[in-house]
């Protein structure tokens, strides 16, 4: 029972004599109760995380309030999308290139064998282009995305679909309208499919 109906109930029961046995309870005044309740007497409640069993949580300091801010930056965005292009890229351009069964190929003599200096050139060389690729383009598609969220205001996978037409319709001009037109769909349909997937 909540403790102000119990509070009522012994308020309103009149006093009984010694070894007389107690008068049953007077009806409860459910118009006082929920004054007290849900009315102009009703007290507010200090949200304290302890009595739920919770850990209470100081205020966020200035310093943390600048971290935050700076991590949820277009820039710091765009800057931590890059460094993870790059190494995504590297590993799958080290990765495309150690299975690369045209590595170190001659045409005068198809039938050599490629000598392991070959293959860690290969490998090193195709890493870095790729690293550089996909780390110009998710820095592209972060800070994209970044900005039309600002603009819109919201965070639903429209967001997705937008920059990746953008980041590649931008990638795929350079090789005409035709190829960014193109860039720009197949980017929106694989971004939304991530976003869904993700979500």
């Amino acid at each position: 029972e909540h403790p102000w109906v119990a509070r009522f109930i012994m308020a309103a029961s009149p006093p009984s004599a010694p070894g007389e046995p107690a008068p049953p309870p007077p009806p409860l005044q459910y118009s006082l109760l929920l004054q007290h309740l849900v009315g102009d007497k009703r007290q507010p409640r200090a949200w304290d995380p302890a009595a739920f069993g919770g850990i209470p949580c100081p205020p966020k300091s200035e310093e943390q309030k600048m971290v935050e801010r700076v991590m949820e930056s277009c820039p710091f965005k765009a800057a931590l999308a890059c460094v993870g292009g790059f190494v995504l890229g590297g590993a799958f351009g080290v990765f495309t290139a150690g299975i690369d069964t045209n590595v170190g190929f001659d045409p005068k003599d198809p039938y050599r064998t490629p000598t392991a200096k070959e293959v860690l050139k290969d490998m090193g060389q195709r890493g870095i282009s790729y690293a550089k690729n996909f780390a110009i383009v998710g820095a592209m598609f972060s800070c994209t995305e970044c900005v039309v969220e600002s603009y819109r205001g919201k965070s639903d996978w429209k967001n997705s679909v937008i920059s990746g037409c953008i980041t590649g319709g931008a990638i795929g001009f350079r090789a005409g309208l035709k190829a960014g037109v193109i860039g720009c769909g197949g980017f929106a349909a694989f971004s939304a499919a991530v976003d869904y997937y993700l979500r």
